[in-house]
């Protein structure tokens, strides 16, 4: 007689809807953390609208993405961070030695990882707040010290509804390009939104590639250090 195992996470249901070159580019593509419409993801996964169509219905189905309505349209994003943290796993397992290389410079450089800062300037920022002492390693996650708390607090980010939030706080992201850990969670998006919103970074067109501004140079610099 056949044992029947225990029920679990439905693993063969999940590789299936991630196991297609189209649908696995359409979550490349939503990891700039914006919302797309069908139309913006056929183009940038080279397929009819039809076919980009039904692409989404699957991924949707499989809750990797969700869709909302913004007037006429219906736009299109990655349903949780976690989603963004499982794409961003399966490239650093993809990209190995001579891959890596060749990958873009722009995104080696500086990118958006879902709603937070990778590449050279990700990891920069983030080693510079270990340096600083502003951040200390755990074993799974980035733990903010005192003066780490006075930092971010000076820099414009207010962190107690940060800790409000519904998803972990400093999360250690491994980022595919550099092969090691930079700021994610709660704390990682709020740095991010902060650098934009002063000015420092502009982001590149159909592309999670970031340009650090003349300005960003100056402010990056004076908190930073050199990156």
């Amino acid at each position: 007689m056949e044992r029947t195992m225990d029920a679990g996470p439905d693993l063969a249901a999940l590789a299936g809807a991630v196991g297609d070159a189209t649908r696995i580019r359409m979550l490349e593509l939503l990891m700039e953390g914006r919302s797309l419409v069908a139309k913006e993801l056929a183009f940038g996964t080279g397929v009819s609208p039809a076919t980009a169509t039904a692409h989404l219905k699957r991924l949707e189905q499989a809750r990797l993405i969700r869709s909302t309505r913004q007037g006429r349209n219906k736009v299109f994003r990655l349903a949780t961070p976690t989603v963004a943290r499982m794409v961003e796993a399966l490239m650093t397992v993809a990209v190995r030695g001579p891959r890596v290389s060749a990958t873009p410079e722009p995104l080696r450089a500086a990118r958006y990882c879902y709603d937070h800062l990778a590449g050279r300037l990700g990891m920069g920022i983030t080693d510079a707040l270990l340096r600083g002492g502003h951040l200390s390693l755990r074993r799974r996650a980035f733990a903010l010290t005192p003066s780490g708390e006075e930092w971010f607090e000076a820099f414009g980010i207010k962190l107690a509804p940060l800790r409000d939030q519904r998803r972990q706080f400093a999360h250690r992201c491994l980022d595919w390009s550099e092969r090691r850990d930079h700021l994610a969670g709660a704390l990682g998006a709020a740095l991010a939104s902060r650098v934009f919103s002063l000015g420092w970074v502009e982001r590149q067109p159909d592309s999670r590639g970031l340009v650090v501004t003349p300005s960003g140079q100056r402010g990056l610099k004076r908190h930073f250090g050199s990156l």
